[in-house]
């Protein structure tokens, strides 16, 4: 069991939004990019004016261009955790970072993440695309509590649109921009703890989804949705029949999936039974955001968890890798 202390969110200010793609001329509209993906709108790190006149041809000045960096944008969403957990920087004993494209090959991002803060504690990366939350709770929940230092901080700066050829349709409808952060802990209790973890990966396809350094952003869209709905809707279907939600229980059981388009996101929930109620999710108002995408839906709704509640946050990505997660919510929760 790892507990959950706090969880944070960033969206930067620059808005994408449908009208803007369509005066790209880059063969869309408002009306296909709705039905095709179902997307309002996409935050970025760059400025409007860059796209426009670049279509961002140049991953590699697109770098130079942003107005935040990772370790910025890394940091705005781990103070939001830390504030929400009651905790100061000074106690985090371990920093993790990860995502989709990292801003440094070397160090590892967490480092600049933690200098941000200020905090004086080891660090490392852990980078699995769009599951890179989950693949960083399975993993430390893996680890042994006494081993693990009392507070970890994990962190997901997902800030894509500086690897999206915003000549490519395909690519430039779907990503946006967030970043994501969330204090845990093995061995001191929340209310909040994830009971149940599994992750694993189908190696053979990793030539699905990449992004070449320096390059942008390909996949093959529809062997990748394929799998994402599979892979979802399985992982759902198991964590429901492992959910204890009931009238006995008193809570409510939701449902968070990777944020890639929300059609993709529907087909899962009626395919697995679940209500329009009981599905939580963001990708209509900030794009496919990657490993960022699910930890920010649930940090939107951080504040609405009552004892009681089950929250199943399933994820798919690049690798091609799946996360399977059962959050569970329990006041007075004592000490292993």
């Amino acid at each position: 069991m790892l507990y959950l202390h706090g969880i944070g969110h960033f969206h930067p200010e620059n808005v994408i939004t449908n009208r803007f793609l369509e005066d790209l001329g880059i063969g869309t509209d408002e009306a296909w990019i709705l039905e095709r993906v179902g997307i309002r709108e996409r935050r970025t790190v760059l400025s409007l004016d860059y796209i426009r006149r670049t279509k961002n041809s140049d991953p590699r000045a697109a770098h130079e261009a942003s107005l935040y960096r990772n370790a910025q944008t890394g940091a705005a969403a781990a103070r939001m955790a830390l504030d929400r957990a009651g905790l100061a920087p000074s106690d985090i004993g371990f920093v993790i970072s990860g995502g989709s494209a990292p801003e440094y090959t070397t160090p590892a991002e967490a480092a600049t993440v933690a200098a941000e803060l200020g905090i004086d504690a080891p660090c490392l990366d852990i980078n699995s695309a769009c599951t890179t939350f989950g693949m960083q709770i399975d993993l430390l929940d893996r680890m042994a509590a006494d081993r693990l230092a009392p507070f970890v901080l994990i962190v997901q700066p997902e800030n894509l649109t500086r690897v999206i050829d915003y000549q490519d349709r395909s690519a430039s409808v779907l990503f946006g921009d967030a970043s994501t952060a969330a204090v845990v802990s093995a061995s001191i209790p929340a209310r909040a703890a994830f009971v149940e973890t599994l992750c694993g990966t189908n190696p053979s396809a990793w030539e699905k989804v990449t992004i070449p350094p320096p390059g942008h952003f390909r996949q093959d869209g529809r062997a990748v949705q394929g799998f994402a709905i599979r892979r979802m809707t399985e992982s759902l279907l198991d964590l429901l029949s492992l959910s204890a939600v009931g009238p006995a229980v008193g809570g409510r059981f939701r449902f968070i999936g990777h944020q890639a388009n929300l059609g993709a996101l529907r087909t899962v929930r009626e395919r697995s039974g679940i209500p329009e109620e009981e599905h939580w999710y963001n990708v209509d108002g900030f794009g496919n955001t990657g490993g960022a995408g699910g930890p920010s839906v649930l940090s939107e709704h951080w504040e609405e968890l009552r004892s009681g509640d089950r929250v199943a946050i399933c994820l798919a990505g690049a690798g091609l890798t799946w996360v399977q997660l059962l959050l569970a919510v329990e006041e007075n929760r004592e000490a292993p």
